[in-house]
Order: C-alpha cells, then sequence, then structure tokens
C-alpha cells in the first residue's frame, strides 16, 4: 500500500527518451559506415582450398611454344610448353599488382598485361614492375596427363 509519504520515481520525460532514439540511430548510422571500409581495409584471410596436387591439362592439349591457365585451389596456375616439347607450370598471379599473367608465344615468356610486367620461363621478373618473381610448380606427365604440384622447401 502506498502511503502519502511515498513518492513514485517519476516518468521517463519525453526529451530524455528522444535523445536515446537519436543517440541509437546515430550509433547505427556511424556503424553501417564504418564496418565496410574496415572490410575493405582488412580482408579476411582466404584459405587455400586446393590440395597440393591438380591435372592441369593433357599432353596433347597444349602444342609447342603455348601456354594455357589453369586452377590450382582457388588460384589460377599457368602451364607452359616450350619450343622444345618441355612443360613448366608457375603461378599466373602477378608479384605487382595480382593481375592474371598470360604466355605470349611471340615473345616466348610471361607477360603481365596490367602494367607491362614480363618474367622469364623460371618465372624470374626481367622487365616491368613485379617486385618478386612468380612461385614456380612443378610439372609431371605421367601418362597422357600433366600433373602439377607445388614445390617442397627442402
Amino acid at each position: 500500500m502506498i502511503s502519502p509519504g511515498d513518492r513514485l520515481s517519476p516518468p521517463l520525460p519525453r526529451r530524455r527518451f528522444v535523445e536515446v532514439l537519436l543517440g541509437g540511430g546515430f550509433l547505427a548510422t556511424v556503424v553501417a559506415f564504418v564496418y565496410p571500409v574496415l572490410q575493405y581495409l582488412i580482408p579476411p584471410k582466404e584459405a587455400d582450398l586446393g590440395s597440393d596436387s591438380v591435372v592441369a591439362g593433357r599432353t596433347g592439349e597444349l602444342k609447342p611454344n603455348s601456354g594455357k591457365i589453369f586452377r590450382f585451389g582457388n588460384r589460377p596456375g599457368i602451364l607452359i610448353r616450350t619450343s622444345s616439347g618441355e612443360y613448366r607450370a608457375m603461378s599466373a598471379i602477378c608479384t605487382h599488382l595480382s593481375c592474371t599473367v598470360q604466355y605470349r608465344d611471340d615473345m616466348q615468356h610471361v607477360w603481365c598485361a596490367c602494367h607491362n610486367g614480363h618474367y622469364d620461363l623460371n618465372g624470374k621478373n626481367i622487365a616491368g614492375p613485379p617486385p618478386r618473381p612468380l612461385e614456380l610448380f612443378e610439372a609431371q606427365v605421367r601418362g597422357d596427363e600433366i600433373f602439377v604440384r607445388r614445390r617442397r622447401e627442402t
């Protein structure tokens, strides 16, 4: 029972209610703008979904002095058949700005069209802006299939 001396707590004033509502809306707006910017600046690490060995092609598929792009896990690789018939495989991601490289049969080396980067058939950067060589893979012919696998550090 409420005695006449007891005071009830005062109701929440309308002004305070509006301040809380506007503050929450402002905070949600800031988070909606900042979160995508942080996602862009700090991209999540990509999981390598592939294995250490893939079938990159068949022996009759490539003629001498040609190349093709194949999928190695979640990244592209490039398989090259040299003029002498030897198979070479390497990453197809330019070390400059991660563009996909291609084999140029007229120059007989790997070329990045984005910023005119050049790599020799051993993946070594020989001209242009690429700062590092391409990652080399091992290419082995088994039957009529060409297997490519990552090089193991010894």
